[in-house]
């Protein structure tokens, strides 16, 4: 199969990021077919050494943020690497992003009033932790921050037990969706300018983005949410069980979803008691609810409680490992697990696909500066 060119073909990323977000960000756009390079010190990007597991030469976490992209080396607090990596900016880049700590872009001189001083054109990124302004713009920070800052681990887990961080790194990736959003935004917006644009994104606003159902319920009822374990805010029932052989989630997001999940489980009566029979009802019921469906998914295993609450149209799923989610006949029929030229594991794809065509990968995660001759070649004077 021909490989695919990507809807952002021609455009040049100079990536200046490490750790997730904007690694995350450079791949979605070099996904896209966008020429991502990525600019990384000495040392490499630390998320090269997160590990074990190790593949290819860097952590199994690197190669999963990196792929379709080029690595150049160079030591940004020397002059001259710094003035060719300037002019390769000028000369090529229509957009940087970078998530270097606070300030340090701007005493580098690689901040955007800077860059865009000298083109105008370029769409510039900044993928800040707590913003670009107020109190705490200048302070670093991380995804766990973030999740506690932001007020998620306040509503994850379980009520009295100790705050649990969601394990996927969804701060990070969420601000590294954001910043797609905002850059290909802005490059709308150069077409009938011709100019370019400031994108700012942060984690903590990502955070509390994230916190939008939770925080609407608090501004509407004067109550803190609580922790409410695999169950959500608002809706009952609606969460996981312990089965006869693992969990099982049902989502019965309305009256006609209990009434079949009722059915399900041979307690149709459930739905007539007058404590169930509406979703607020329901809810001001959860614990009593909740302490009766229990033992009932206890009766069956997975597959069981699969085939008779699908027979009422009710939404449910199994909980699933890793191995499992990967193995899944709907994983693979839609593609979403990838060959990579040069890699040696498969990765999850672009969870997007534009004509019924899922981008493919056109290169594996780049080894160390194995692009910084080429890369800077053209520049009036090498990076050292």
């Amino acid at each position: 199969m021909e490989q695919q060119l990507g809807p952002l073909a021609g455009l040049v990323v100079i990536e200046l990021g490490h750790s997730v977000a904007a690694p995350f960000a450079g791949q979605i756009l070099g996904d896209l077919g966008a020429e991502v390079i990525k600019i990384e010190k000495p040392e490499g990007d630390d998320a090269r050494k997160w590990g074990p597991p190790f593949v290819d030469g860097a952590s199994a976490s690197f190669q999963a943020l990196n792929r379709n992209k080029r690595s150049a080396v160079t030591r940004l607090r020397e002059p001259e690497a710094r003035a060719a990596l300037v002019r390769l900016i000028v000369e090529r880049a229509d957009v940087v992003l970078q998530n270097l700590r606070p300030g340090q872009v701007e005493e580098l001189g690689l901040d955007a009033a800077t860059l865009r001083a000298l083109k105008p054109a370029l769409v510039y990124c900044n993928m800040g932790a707590f913003g670009a302004r107020g109190p705490l713009a200048q302070r670093p920070g991380y995804d766990p921050l973030m999740q506690a800052f932001g007020g998620v681990m306040s509503v994850v887990g379980t009520e009295g037990q100790p705050a649990v961080r969601v394990g996927p790194s969804m701060i990070d990736m969420g601000t590294g969706m954001w910043a797609v959003i905002g850059i290909l935004s802005a490059l709308m917006q150069r077409k009938d300018s011709g100019v370019g644009s400031v994108v700012d994104v942060s984690l903590y606003e990502t955070a509390t983005a994230w916190m939008s159902l939770h925080a609407a319920q608090y501004l509407a009822s004067g109550s803190i949410p609580k922790k409410t374990g695999s169950g959500q805010v608002g809706i009952v029932p609606y969460r996981a069980y312990r089965t006869a052989d693992g969990e099982m989630v049902v989502a019965a997001g309305n009256d006609r979803a209990f009434k079949g999940f009722c059915r399900a489980l041979g307690r149709p009566e459930w739905a007539e008691d007058a404590r169930f029979r509406t979703n607020p009802d329901r809810v001001g019921h959860a614990e009593i609810l909740y302490g009766m469906i229990e033992p009932e998914m206890l009766r069956h295993g997975n597959a069981e409680w699969q085939r008779r609450i699908d027979a009422e149209g009710v939404p449910c799923a199994p909980v699933q490992n890793a191995g499992q989610m990967l193995e899944h006949e709907q994983t693979r029929a839609l593609g979403l697990l990838q060959q990579v030229p040069g890699s040696s594991i498969p990765i999850i794809g672009l969870p997007v696909s534009i004509n019924g065509r899922r981008p493919e990968p056109r290169s594996a995660p780049p080894a160390l500066g194995a692009d910084t001759a080429e890369v800077f070649a053209n520049t009036a004077r090498k990076a050292p």
